[in-house]
């Protein structure tokens, strides 16, 4: 069963997010026992990451009360996952985790991996929640259980969302250094002592902020996001994308310089807090994005060529788009509806829901029409149709996607055409806010601090 799960999964999450990058690959041992850690924004698209996309077989400790449910027990099963009873689940039974930190340390002693999230929950705080000491527990006790040969280390990975809760969106996966777990001696079943337990957990907290992004509050990283955006827009927009390895690391120096800048001038942040608010307003009125202030980018040998190439897949997809359209469309607006209906907006929750609406509802749209040609055509016709109805839903999607980009492209150069003093005037603050960026960095760098100080 987990055979045939893991590349479906791997297919769906392709599918949801546009572009997903995975690195530090190579800092996971490739024998032996291995607790993976990790951040947890995004509800059950977290572990599908690790469990599709890890370089060794996984199993995941996971609340209980999910392996209650008809098709999510069914997929933590398949997947070997580890039930653990938390106090805040209704009917829940802690004397049961006793069995769970058992079986934990059972995986290890085989030289297997175990996964954990060390916050206990789901959530869309700005920061780490404080860890709790299980992952600690069960660490100690199993590398107390094992050959003296044999080490156990401990494997942060970091999940970063663009944008978590939106679809087709960029998301990746990072795996940090590794811990070596140190050993100290244990009877048989005996709970390592508190000292360990906490001196453990903390080296945990560390290695996980390493590999995430933290502010005081949700409004920092919007602050940083949008600042980023507009530093990061090139002069010249067919440059090749920044990798989000790279992305998510100058984000981190962008959050790390924040609180040197905020630290020591307060009313410097405020003012260039203000000068990016008004700049994204007068982008957004104009229907513009940063990376499209690149004058370069219009020159007319470009333009006519991306002109030509994007009209010649339009005309030669639409026929399938629309067909894809009709056929995706209810479903996809069912998708949408249910999963705002039962989150109500919790972000953490709402691409779950999405994912899961998405894999029951397409399916049986899918079917319903295979069901209906065969009644109306025959098997030979439905067998025909049955493989063709997925295709047309990823004709529509890259469509849909393309067209978005034409229109906006078209918008772009309709304002650098006919309103070039507005365009240009938008470029200059642009480049006048990077400047200003820069010179903060200079700054911040010359104390010690992390904002950027070269030209991306």
């Amino acid at each position: 069963m987990r055979t045939v799960l893991r590349p479906l999964l791997r297919l769906v999450l392709r599918i949801f997010f546009r572009r997903i990058e995975v690195t530090g690959v190579a800092r996971v041992p490739t024998a032996g026992p291995v607790i993976f850690v990790l951040n947890h924004p995004n509800g059950l698209i977290d572990p599908a990451f690790l469990l599709c996309l890890a370089p060794r077989r996984v199993s995941f400790l996971a609340k209980a009360p999910l392996f209650s449910m008809p098709v999510i027990g069914a997929i933590a099963r398949a997947f070997e996952a580890i039930p653990v009873h938390r106090r805040q689940d209704a009917g829940s039974d802690l004397a049961k985790n006793a069995q769970t930190f058992e079986a934990a340390r059972a995986v290890l002693v085989r030289g297997g991996t175990i996964a954990i999230f060390p916050e206990g929950t789901s959530h869309s705080d700005p920061k780490l929640r404080p860890l709790k000491t299980g992952t600690a527990r069960i660490a100690l006790g199993a590398a107390a259980a094992l050959p003296p040969d044999v080490a156990l280390e401990i494997v942060p990975a970091g999940l970063y969302y663009r944008a978590k809760k939106t679809f087709r969106t960029a998301a990746l996966l990072h795996f940090g250094d590794p811990l070596p777990v140190e050993r100290i001696p244990l009877q048989p079943g005996a709970e390592p002592p508190p000292e360990p337990v906490l001196q453990l957990t903390e080296r945990l907290g560390s290695a996980l902020r390493a590999v995430t992004l933290e502010a005081d509050a949700g409004e920092v990283h919007a602050l940083i996001a949008r600042a980023q955006r507009i530093f990061s827009a090139a002069d010249d927009a067919t440059s090749a994308p920044v990798s989000l390895e790279d992305e998510f690391a100058q984000r981190r120096r962008f959050l790390a310089g924040y609180e040197v800048v905020r630290q020591r001038w307060p009313e410097r942040v405020a003012a260039l807090q203000g000068r990016l608010e008004r700049h994204a307003a007068a982008l957004a009125a104009a229907g513009l994005d940063a990376k499209q202030l690149a004058p370069r980018s219009y020159a007319w040998i470009r333009v006519i060529t991306y002109a030509v190439k994007s009209v010649l897949f339009l005309m030669l997809g639409l026929p399938v788009a629309v067909v894809g359209l009709v056929v995706h469309y209810p479903a996809y607006w069912v998708v949408d509806w249910v999963a705002t209906g039962i989150t109500k907006e919790k972000e953490d929750a709402l691409a779950t829901v999405k994912l899961l609406a998405a894999m029951l509802l397409f399916p049986i749209t899918w079917a319903a029409l295979v069901v209906a040609v065969w009644l109306w055509r025959g098997p030979w016709a439905a067998a025909l149709v049955a493989p063709v109805l997925p295709l047309t839903g990823y004709v529509a999607l890259q469509f849909a996607e393309r067209l978005d980009r034409v229109i906006g492209a078209t918008r772009a150069l309709g304002i650098f055409l006919f309103r070039r003093r507005a365009f240009l005037r938008l470029t200059a603050e642009r480049r006048a806010i990077r400047e200003q960026i820069l010179e903060l960095g200079r700054e911040v760098d010359a104390i010690g601090g992390s904002l950027p100080t070269t030209q991306a």
